[in-house]
């Protein structure tokens, strides 16, 4: 049994080059919501040494001077090219657990290394034919292994192609010790400072541990990792689960200072995360509101707070969840800042057939029909076509994305039209 990890190379900038392929070898960087930060860059971006993470506003100038091609985040675009990406891979194999938008690993049995090898190279050109986009493969007998062997690939892609197998000891020994620890999938920030303070610098040495040491230190979850690099398969293929928490949060494209401009975003974004629970026919018991100011403008006094609210029942009623996160809010809202974000997180889930009704405190019942017609309406004839009145005032608010692509494959006014 092999497990292989499946990765889009760069995949938003691979996404914007599908319908754009005058962009091939030029430096392009890919934008947050409302044109924040840099969430992708290609290899030639990368090469102008603009980080993962850089503010746009600070790097206006080497995007000027490098003539960089800027595009802000078309996320149903990416979606819909992740759905075709991911549809290919289900093809070749039925066993698939899909990680992220551009991530998926596949469980193969009964394969020679020739056939891995055979079938990787096939499904690679399949994938680049069909959609466009081009993809990485990393083979390893464990899930934490092929996340390293998928590394390799990436990074070496003249030597292996976009392709890497490990399928030896003498390998997987090899490509532990090139690992840094950091870069070890699991591994966060806080577990590899500490991992490096006791001299723990590559995945090779953290592998030399004693089980009892990283289970106390690391819990049951740094033990299964272990085991995993070790070439023990310990993490296997999960199924698709529901979420667990589910968050709507946006930064603003200027800054708020009134509460009123703040409370008809955060009802909007509890309604939102009220639709979401709906979907996966979910309740949530639990919920946290939070609001700050723009650390970027060190010219202006900053503030933070989040709160977080025990509701008296559980819901999945938009007007329910509004009304309590704009309690929420108003508790945690202060005067005089100029708030930059803010967010609704909704926690504590549970089945929505299985919501405990309480002596005095329930929620109610007809909300249920209620926010069932609600939901058909706007799925028919487009969300927000019916709102609260929290959400008032006549407007819809917009992202900034004053450099978004058409919609080339998910609106049908943006199809591209070919003249032969």
């Amino acid at each position: 049994m092999m497990y292989a990890l499946v990765d889009c190379n760069n995949f938003y900038v691979s996404c914007e080059r599908v319908f754009r392929p005058d962009l091939n070898g030029q430096p392009v960087v890919v934008l947050s919501n409302n044109d924040g930060c840099a969430i992708a860059r290609s290899n030639e971006a990368k090469a102008l040494g603009i980080p993962m993470g850089a503010p746009a506003f600070e790097y206006e100038e080497v995007f000027t001077k490098n003539n960089v091609k800027v595009f802000s985040a078309n996320f149903a675009l990416y979606g819909d090219m992740s759905q075709r990406v991911m549809s290919i891979l289900s093809e070749f194999c039925p066993d698939i657990e899909v990680y992220s938008i551009d991530e998926a690993f596949l469980k193969t049995e009964g394969l020679s290394t020739e056939q891995l090898i055979e079938h990787g190279q096939i499904l690679r050109k399949r994938v680049l034919k069909c959609t466009g986009i081009p993809i990485s493969i990393g083979i390893a007998p464990t899930k934490a292994l092929a996340k390293i062997a998928n590394r390799i690939a990436k990074k070496f892609p003249k030597e292996t192609n976009n392709f890497h197998i490990l399928d030896s000891e003498v390998k997987i020994q090899k490509a532990l010790k090139w690992t840094k620890i950091g870069d070890v999938w699991g591994i966060g920030s806080a577990n590899e400072k500490f991992l490096k303070a006791i001299g723990i610098h590559n995945a090779h040495a953290f592998t030399q541990l004693n089980d009892a040491f990283v289970r106390k230190q690391m819990t049951i979850v740094g033990l299964r990792l272990l085991h995993d690099l070790r070439g023990i398969p310990t993490l296997t293929l999960d199924d698709i689960k529901d979420k667990k928490n589910i968050a709507t949060t946006r930064s603003f494209e200027d800054n708020l200072t009134e509460l009123n401009d703040l409370e008809e975003r955060v009802s909007t974004f509890a309604v939102s995360c009220a639709e979401k629970l709906r979907k996966q026919k979910d309740c949530c018991n639990t919920m946290m509101v939070f609001i700050h100011t723009n650390g970027f403008r060190k010219d202006l006094p900053q503030y933070s707070k989040n709160i977080v609210l025990k509701l008296p029942f559980p819901s999945n009623s938009a007007i329910e969840l509004s009304r309590f996160a704009l309690e929420a809010l108003r508790k945690i809202f202060k005067p005089g800042y100029h708030y930059k974000k803010a967010g609704v997180i909704v926690m504590d889930l549970c089945p929505q057939s299985q919501g405990q009704y309480k002596l005095f405190d329930n929620g109610d019942p007809r909300h249920l029909p209620l926010m069932e017609a609600l939901d058909k309406v706007n799925a028919s004839f487009g969300q927000q076509k019916i709102r609260l009145a929290s959400q008032a005032h006549g407007r819809v608010w917009r992202m900034r994305q004053e450099n978004l692509s058409p919609g080339y494959t998910t609106k049908l006014s943006d199809i591209i039209t070919v003249k032969s």
